[in-house]
């Protein structure tokens, strides 16, 4: 149940906040369809790292098996991709982060801040949580955790006797919008990096761990689909189209909806998920680098300005990249959850022809796995020529 919980939490965060923004032009049933192929294709390379851990001590962590399996350049290349996702995520959370923290505080006291003042305070706070430790960052997060899965509640009870049934049944506006919002989906259901430490928890039982992947990575699904309903739902596709943004989408669900507790609850949700995903993140690639810099005697404060100084950089010169940041991420997500463990797997055969767990699917899986990762990166590489249009 723990190790359940684990994947769920880690999978549950900002990206949630993505999902309508990103569905806003392909409707719901196509953003389902989705859905439910990158929740399978996570899962699958998940039970992927299952397979490979059989291999290695219940110790290692992904940079340990990339090591054993692939050497020193599979390696280098979890680690820059780790690098490269942690710092596409933190620009996402800051750009939306920012921009929310400088509304609340004309809310709650009356000052008129620009946005970019909003976004460096912001990121003071949560760099100055990071800082100070571990232990801080935990007793923050599981005060704010359970808040946000209140909130979240609030919010499905609050909208769901408002969807209408003709929303959902919109269709998409322009085909290549169903390709452009894969990248940003995809980056929803991303748990992997969560793995080696319930192998540990778990003590490496294949068994434990096949059902809590399996289960702890539906949870979110299930909770993504209710989200989708409630949204696409409850506002119309072209008015959805008309408030891109992650401040316009929730200022478009609190106008529609006529009950002033349902503005707090769903800015509250917003807010909460944005915070409690960017310190876990912030505090990954705070402990990645610490861990790099550790060799020059380096100190926290440093390690901290190389942490937050980068994606906070990106978050001022470009406000609304929310989705824009997210989308990066999946390019990084897709080397670390697809192509990483299928390369590992096939050499994994190779050397290890009867292994006790093996995923099905044999090559057909790793082809279509293989295939899907390429779709993922072409789509995003698309989306920054030009080729498909931009979201958010």
């Amino acid at each position: 149940m723990g190790s359940t919980l684990i994947i769920a939490g880690t999978t549950i965060g900002a990206g949630m906040l993505a999902l309508p923004l990103a569905s806003a032009g392909i409707g719901f049933s196509t953003s389902l369809i989705i859905m439910l192929f990158l929740w399978a294709l996570m899962a699958y390379t998940a039970l992927m790292m299952v397979e490979l851990h059989q291999h290695a001590d219940s110790q290692a962590t992904l940079h340990t098996l990339a090591l054993q399996i692939l050497g020193k350049r599979g390696k280098w290349l979890a680690s820059l991709s780790m690098l490269f996702l942690f710092y596409s995520l933190c620009a996402a959370y800051i750009a939306g982060g920012g921009t929310q923290f400088g509304q609340r505080i004309q809310q709650w006291t009356g000052l008129d801040i620009s946005g970019q003042s909003g976004t460096v305070i912001f990121t003071l706070l949560v760099a100055a949580v990071v800082v100070v430790g571990t232990a801080t960052v935990d007793k923050v997060n599981r005060l704010l955790f359970t808040l946000k899965l209140v909130a979240m509640a609030s919010v499905l009870l609050f909208l769901a006797p408002n969807v209408t049934q003709s929303y959902l049944l919109s269709m998409p506006m322009e085909q290549g919008l169903i390709v452009a919002a894969i990248p940003v989906i995809f980056t929803s259901f991303g748990f992997h990096g969560s793995i080696p430490a319930i192998v540990r928890y778990l003590d490496g039982d294949t068994t434990s761990l096949r059902k809590a992947i399996i289960i702890g990575s539906a949870i979110p699904l299930i909770i993504y689909i209710f989200w989708q309903v409630v949204t696409l739902g409850v506002v119309s596709q072209p008015e959805l189209l008309d408030n891109q943004g992650l401040t316009a989408l929730i200022a478009k669900l609190s106008a529609t909806v006529h009950q002033s507790n349902i503005s707090y609850a769903i800015a509250m949700f917003a807010d909460l998920a944005l915070l409690t995903s960017f310190l876990g993140v912030s505090l990954g690639l705070f402990e990645f680098l610490g861990d790099s810099m550790n060799k020059v005697h380096s100190s926290r404060i440093i390690t901290g300005a190389v942490t937050f100084v980068p994606p906070m950089g990106f978050a001022l010169f470009y406000p609304q990249g929310f989705i824009t940041a997210l989308g990066y991420a999946a390019i990084a997500l897709a080397i670390l959850a697809i192509f990483l463990p299928v390369t590992m797997i096939i050499k994994s055969r190779l050397t290890y022809p009867r292994a006790e767990y093996q995923v099905p699917g044999g090559k057909a899986g790793i082809a279509l796995s293989t295939l899907s990762g390429v779709l993922i990166i072409t789509a995003q590489l698309f989306i920054t020529a030009g080729v498909l249009p931009a979201l958010g």
